[in-house]
């Protein structure tokens, strides 16, 4: 519970320091955010709300990652928190913990990642979407549920190699979507993705 508390404090404050409001200018990042606010509770609210023989969540940090840029969505992803605790049975302290380790910590990670492989890789379309939507995704997931795990949050009547298969699988099915998702984005709906810019991504 403190660690959790801790890792939120440090991560909206970093976050509220950075003026993620500027990104609201112009009105683009207002759509993403309220398709976050509407769909995300309800994925990380579902085990709460049906009895599961194993309790994992989709988390979708990373597309609100991707969509909003890290600034804005740290405290969207916090907003998403209170809004599945408010809609299922789940306690405080739970949701606590969902934003952390399904919200926080994956997007956090993806944007390191994303740093990183414009550093290292480059910037180019195919890039942008295998790497930092698809195999980013499902590495930053597996990550923030590895440290989950490290830090205590086990499955409830899951062994732990149980547990690691179970988290692998569910980043990739993560992945997937993240990844068709940013595609069609890329394609369609450019500009609702922060992290995207086609005199970047685009160029010859």
């Amino acid at each position: 519970m403190e660690l959790n508390l801790l890792l939120t404090a440090l991560t909206l404050a970093m976050a509220l320091s950075l003026r993620p409001w500027r990104l609201l200018a112009g009105g683009t990042r207002l759509t993403p955010i309220l398709a976050t606010l509407t769909l995300l509770p309800w994925l990380w609210a579902l085990p709460s709300l049906h009895k599961m023989p194993l309790q994992l969540q989709g988390s979708g940090a990373c597309l609100v990652l991707l969509m909003l840029g890290w600034p804005l969505a740290v405290p969207v992803l916090c907003a998403v928190g209170v809004l599945a605790a408010l809609i299922s049975p789940m306690s405080w302290t739970t949701a606590l913990d969902l934003t952390v380790w399904l919200g926080l910590v994956p997007a956090t990670l993806a944007l390191l990642l994303g740093a990183a492989i414009r550093r290292w890789v480059g910037l180019h379309l195919f890039v942008y979407v295998l790497g930092r939507s698809f195999i980013g995704t499902a590495l930053c997931v597996f990550t923030a549920a590895l440290l989950a795990q490290a830090s205590g949050h086990t499955l409830p009547g899951v062994d732990d190699s149980l547990s690691t298969i179970a988290h692998w699988l569910i980043a990739w099915g993560d992945a997937f979507l993240t990844g068709m998702a940013t595609a069609i984005l890329v394609a369609y709906k450019p500009d609702w993705l922060a992290t995207w810019s086609d005199r970047l991504y685009l160029t010859k």
